[in-house]
């Protein structure tokens, strides 16, 4: 019930100027978001790096319906490509195809995300495009795969708690692609994604198999303990180098077991958010792990 109601909230912009307002809130984003600027993000990079993580930035935004604005999201994630490449960081980006302009028009859309990833492929960066509700599913896996075919420095994610997600893995599979899996963190029915955890853990584990069995360039994306053990075990079953996979985790969650991996000569890429529209971020990693709601609330209580 929590959950459900954390979900909703993150769809509630309404709401953001209260969240803002609260005593503590801006303790709470700083927990997991990395700051305002760009250069907050890379100084945090260059302090992850230094502890031997692989890091993405992520520059938060979604939900873009004026084209003006979609165009400053897209220079702005080509300035954060440039920042990386000026400065002593080594990251990779990630973006959201709403906030390049796919509510207003797909194929301005994808020439949008076809000038980072083109600017990305000059300075050899990746980019990785992040899955969003299941509403945008269809139209994000249509633009990764016309990009995919000129250019191999861009992935996708794909989300286990979706029913479809498995013929999704086996064409992404064919195609060679790099795919993020997680288990995804949005309010979905039950026609279209799975509602029981157990269920949703079963499908990560199949479709964890499957990328790694078919050789796909493959990121591990969970704070669950279980996941993570099942694809270790996965990989000394099936004799799969260490260096075909690599564990990713959000940044400020899970921040022992993140070094616990590394020293371990596990490859932990951390995902480091960045930007001011932190509120509906904020409210899926707060419906994600009860641990994270327990943290908010000290923070708000000044404990």
């Amino acid at each position: 019930m929590i959950r459900r109601a954390l979900l909703f909230l993150s769809e509630q912009d309404g709401l953001k100027p209260l969240i803002f307002a609260l005593p503590g809130s801006r303790a709470v984003s700083l927990r997991f978001v990395a700051g305002d600027t760009l250069q907050d993000a890379v100084r945090a990079a260059s302090e992850l790096n230094r502890s031997g993580f692989r890091v993405t930035l992520d520059f938060l935004g979604e939900s873009v319906t004026d084209r003006a604005e979609a165009r400053t999201a897209s220079a702005a994630y080509r300035a954060s490509l440039d920042a990386i490449d000026g400065s002593a960081a080594t990251s990779t980006i990630s973006l959201k195809l709403t906030q390049l302009g796919l509510d207003i028009d797909e194929a301005f859309c994808e020439g949008n995300l076809r000038s980072i990833v083109e600017r990305a492929q000059e300075l050899d960066n990746f980019v990785r495009i992040d899955m969003e509700s299941s509403e945008y599913t269809e139209r994000t896996l249509r633009i990764f795969r016309r990009v995919f075919v000129d250019h191999s420095n861009v992935g996708v994610v794909i989300q286990s708690y979706l029913r479809r997600s498995e013929e999704d893995v086996r064409e992404l599979v064919r195609l060679g692609a790099p795919v993020r899996l997680c288990k995804g963190a949005y309010q979905e029915p039950a026609e279209i994604a799975f509602q029981d955890r157990r269920e949703v853990d079963g499908n990560f584990v199949t479709l964890m198999r499957r990328l790694l069995d078919g050789g796909a360039p493959t990121a591990i994306a969970t704070h669950d303990d279980r996941m993570i053990e099942a694809t270790l075990e996965h990989v000394a079953r099936s004799g799969i180098a260490d260096d075909a996979f690599e564990f990713q985790m959000l940044y400020g969650v899970r921040r022992d077991y993140q070094r616990e991996l590394v020293q371990q000569g596990y490859g932990m890429r951390i995902y480091v958010p960045y930007g001011s529209q932190w509120y509906s971020y904020l409210m899926r990693r707060m419906a994600e792990r009860p641990q994270n709601l327990l943290f908010g609330v000290r923070a708000v209580l000044g404990r």
